[in-house]
């Protein structure tokens, strides 16, 4: 399961975290509370996901690594991909026929 916080200040039923954004080489960076790393289940050297909807609220996920069974490269799972993505529209058509 894919744990995703999602904080609105819009509403108060949700918990509001604060943090001053610091500098990280050439780029910004900011620390994560505590509370907020446990409920994401993340650690030093994880990897996270920013996702912005449409309202443009930002989504933070954890970013879920998974092996491949040893038949299958990588290389061709990545070629599948590109394939879809190009053919998106076709696919999405094919599906609300």
């Amino acid at each position: 399961m894919n744990k995703i916080i999602k904080l609105n200040q819009k509403t108060s039923d949700h918990k509001v975290y604060s943090r001053k954004i610091g500098r990280m080489g050439n780029s910004l960076g900011v620390s994560f509370p505590k509370l907020l790393a446990e409920k994401l289940d993340i650690s030093q050297g994880d990897e996270i996901e920013f996702i912005e909807n449409d309202d443009g609220e930002i989504i933070l996920r954890k970013v879920r690594q998974i092996e491949l069974p040893e038949h299958v490269r990588p290389e061709v799972l990545e070629a599948f991909y590109d394939v879809f993505e190009e053919d998106r529209a076709i696919f999405d058509d094919l599906k609300d026929r």
